[in-house]
């Protein structure tokens, strides 16, 4: 049992490490991760038995099956809501339903555009992923900031906004949402728990930042609506669009708390309705074939399906893990290490974050620490809270820590040593502040929460 359990572990790492060397490597973590998937289940079925006692021929192999079909079930709510979300946010995207955000943005003050584009990066990106959120900012920054000095201050604020903004909401980030539809954090709990923290955890940056940019900003040359006009859709339907689908992304965890059905159920329920009202504003255009390149069903094959298979082989790899109990052994050990202190084991998680991708790190947690009924470890606990807090907020302190660093990295040209002299030290007192907020709200504010 101890060679087995030792060969799956080593598979795991070794993929692991591939994962997170993808830049050197140059190999998709998304084949990385379907191959440490298959393998490492593989190696599960050389030996069954052994995790699997009690069960012996067909009811072993039944038993197996059973096994990995929870598991892929598990999974698979995550994966559809993604892809109901992605899909989402693409056609907003692909039919201008975010440009009269640009009218918003707009003014002459560098330091007032500072703050606009973080409060705006901060409550968008709770709705929708910060990986979305942050390719809309920098393209709004590049009609509203000609100087690519200054966008470079402004483009790592996004970085740090949009990742503060995703861990307070069960729909900002893959592990928020990861968490909710595992039901440790319910979205009342999330918010009411963890807003503050990631304010404190935007607005700290925000306040350094601004003492970087001085005087006004100098006209661009591309007119902020200038691209308005090649849209297939007036500005009151891309403004339908808009509502329907940020609203409808709002909208999902209440439908849930309501229905008691999964969320990737209310997500599909948005993107039906969204889908609808598309085709009929798009069957009333009546325009040459090409014009309708922006409709749901072609629109469908710009998901990022790489990013939908790498979360499904990291997820069931991790699954694995679960089941031959290396991760509830691991949990045991962090919490005698840490002598049960929730605060330094998910703020040791949180920096670990930026380094290597946040996913496999929850998914991991979620199979090392059991839901329990009261305390630190219940539903809305503290561990689960900072857990919420320190995977997606801790990707800021490196630059490849996030999706919205790596994404900001590329159209920016911001190189990984510039963001780790000027901003990573900011990032970090960042994070460190929120942690340092929840915690004396915890203590002094509401202690009879704990």
């Amino acid at each position: 049992m101890a060679s087995l359990t030792l060969a799956i572990v080593i598979v795991f790492c070794i993929g692991y490490l591939f994962i997170a060397i993808e830049s050197v490597t140059k190999v998709n973590k998304a084949a990385v991760a379907l191959l440490m998937f298959v393998a490492c289940w593989t190696l599960f079925m050389l030996d069954p038995n052994t995790y699997l006692p009690g069960f012996s021929g067909q009811a072993l192999v039944n038993e197996v099956s059973s096994v990995i079909e929870k598991h892929l079930g598990s999974t698979s709510t995550t994966l559809f809501f993604l892809m109901g979300a992605m899909t989402i946010v693409e056609v907003v995207d692909q039919n201008g339903g975010f440009n009269f955000v640009r009218g918003v943005m707009k003014t002459k003050s560098k330091r007032s555009l500072l703050w606009r584009i973080a409060f705006m990066t901060f409550f968008l990106s709770a709705v929708l992923d910060n990986l979305t959120t942050s390719i809309v900012m920098i393209m709004i920054l590049r009609k509203l900031v000609k100087s690519h000095e200054d966008r470079l201050i402004y483009a790592a604020l996004v970085i740090i906004a949009a990742n503060a903004g995703g861990a307070f909401s069960p729909i900002g980030d893959v592990t928020t949402i990861m968490l909710w539809n595992k039901g440790t954090i319910t979205t009342a709990g999330v918010i009411e728990e963890i807003f503050v923290p990631s304010l404190v955890a935007m607005i700290v940056p925000a306040f350094i930042l601004q003492y970087q940019l001085k005087g006004e900003l100098e006209p661009t040359d591309v007119h902020v609506t200038s691209d308005y006009q090649v849209l297939d859709f007036s500005s009151t339907q891309r403004k339908i669009i808009f509502f329907l689908g940020v609203g409808g992304l709002m909208f999902v965890p209440i439908f849930k708390s309501i229905t008691h059905l999964p969320p990737f159920v209310g997500i599909l329920l948005v993107l039906g309705v969204l889908w609808t009202v598309t085709e009929v504003f798009y069957r009333r255009l009546h325009r040459k074939k090409d014009s309708m390149a922006k409709r749901v069903s072609n629109l469908l094959s710009n998901i990022d399906m790489s990013t939908i298979l790498f979360f499904l082989g990291i997820l069931m790899a991790v699954a694995s893990l679960e089941q031959i109990g290396v991760l509830e052994g691991l949990g045991k050990w962090l919490n005698d290490v840490s002598n049960g202190n929730h605060y330094i084991v998910t703020g040791i998680i949180g920096v670990i974050s930026s380094i290597v991708d946040n996913v496999p790190l929850v998914a991991g947690c979620m199979g090392m620490y059991p839901i329990e009924a009261a305390g630190d470890m219940a539903v809305d606990g503290i561990f689960w809270q900072l857990l919420a807090y320190c995977a997606g907020v801790g990707g800021s302190i490196l630059i490849v820590g996030s999706a919205a660093g790596v994404v900001v990295m590329g159209l920016e040209k911001i190189t990984f040593g510039w963001y780790l002299k000027h901003v990573s030290w900011i990032a970090l007192v960042s994070y460190l502040s929120g942690i340092l907020c929840y915690w004396v709200i915890r203590t002094f504010i509401f202690p009879t929460v704990i």
